[in-house]
């Protein structure tokens, strides 16, 4: 393959991921401030108590993505295993302060103040740079079960029951598909899969029916009767129906002015759908398809091994919370409190998310970058 040609595939791809998310961002101030302004002025006595917080992450966000679409991605291979130590770290110093009584509820976040972050959102990614990294270093006995997929499968096995406890089980569940997604694009044995998922999956279910409330959640999905939906899933699904196929306006939900619980978090598709109808929907999940081709793209042109399962991590993982946080929505699958990529209201997502498309950046023009600087060390 041409080099020249494949640098500018991956640097066309780059640049339209960066403008599929810029319009994510712009949709998600709108939509923050629509969804949340009811609910900010019960809580905070103030309508834009949300809107400005989103602003702020959402500058930030932005500068995430210039700042790091500037380094040299292999720097998060070096560093790979101190992130996945620390993470693994702070999940477990979570579960532990739960575990004496200083964290009441679920243990996700950890900070001070103001400042805190969602430790499941470091674990993702730390858990995708170095699945990548030893990928790339076992590529050459990469079918062997007890060399390559044992040790691959306890690290993800690590995080996913870590943040299983918190307790986080949709989160954990999508880190897990996300791990073996990716050890199935790396080469793994597909028979070694499927054994784990075989072997997992019975575990899985008992874990989540033991609480009542995803009990109750699975009972509700499942029902036929229309009087034992959950409440959520009742007024996502009048929110849905009021859009209709042009919806009902800018500003103009009636859901969201507090029927409708986590409107601007979790059920915010449903805003969207309420206020710009099917098209506004529709148009929302053709721009995560097109931030996965772009990414899949820049994952095939990328310039080495580790670059490439690390955009496909990265591509995998934003699509995938993506797409199950629109299923819940329409009432396909049960209910999850998974937010929407660049939309939803909160910051550590939303920043953790701008990293991983700072990297997919950065892999899009890294060939491009050495030959240019190439030509330069020629010239002088």
């Amino acid at each position: 393959m041409d080099p020249l040609s494949t640098s500018r595939g991956g640097a066309i791809a780059g640049k339209m991921l960066l403008l599929i998310v810029a319009i994510l961002m712009c949709i998600g101030v709108v939509v923050v401030y629509s969804s949340g302004a009811g609910w900010a002025q019960t809580k905070f006595s103030n309508r834009e108590y949300f809107l400005y917080r989103h602003l702020v992450f959402t500058v930030a966000g932005i500068g995430v993505v210039l700042g790091v679409s500037r380094l040299d991605y292999h720097v998060f291979r070096k560093i790979s295993k101190i992130l996945l130590i620390a993470s693994l770290g702070i999940l477990t110093l979570l579960l532990l302060l739960k575990l004496v009584g200083v964290i009441h509820g679920a243990a996700r976040w950890i900070g001070v103040g103001p400042v805190k972050f969602q430790a499941s959102d470091l674990a993702k990614y730390a858990l995708i740079f170095h699945i990548s990294r030893l990928l790339e270093e076992k590529q050459s006995h990469i079918r062997d079960l007890t060399t390559s997929f044992v040790p691959m499968m306890a690290l993800v096995l690590a995080v996913v029951v870590l943040v299983a406890l918190e307790p986080n089980f949709s989160t954990a569940s999508l880190i897990g598909i996300i791990g073996l997604t990716m050890m199935f694009i790396g080469g793994v044995s597909l028979r070694h899969i499927w054994t784990t998922l075989l072997s997992v999956v019975p575990f899985a279910i008992i874990y989540a029916m033991i609480a009542p409330y995803r009990m109750a959640r699975l009972t509700a999905f499942f029902t036929s009767d229309e009087k034992k939906l959950s409440y959520q899933v009742v007024q996502a699904l009048i929110g849905l129906g009021n859009g209709g196929l042009q919806g009902l306006g800018m500003g103009e939900s009636k859901q969201r002015e507090l029927y409708l619980p986590l409107s601007y978090n979790d059920f915010v598709f449903v805003v969207i759908g309420e206020e710009y109808g099917f098209i506004g929907a529709v148009t929302v999940l053709l721009l995560f398809a097109g931030l996965l081709v772009c990414g899949i793209i820049i994952a095939k042109n990328a310039p080495d091994a580790f670059g490439r399962y690390v955009a496909s991590g990265i591509s995998v993982a934003i699509a995938l919370f993506a797409f199950i946080n629109i299923a819940v929505a329409c009432h396909l699958i049960p209910a999850t409190g998974v937010a929407l990529p660049f939309i939803s209201y909160g910051g550590t997502a939303l920043l953790a998310n701008s990293l991983g498309i700072g990297i997919l950046v950065s892999i899009s023009g890294h060939r491009k970058r050495m030959m240019m600087q190439g030509l330069e060390k020629r010239e002088l």
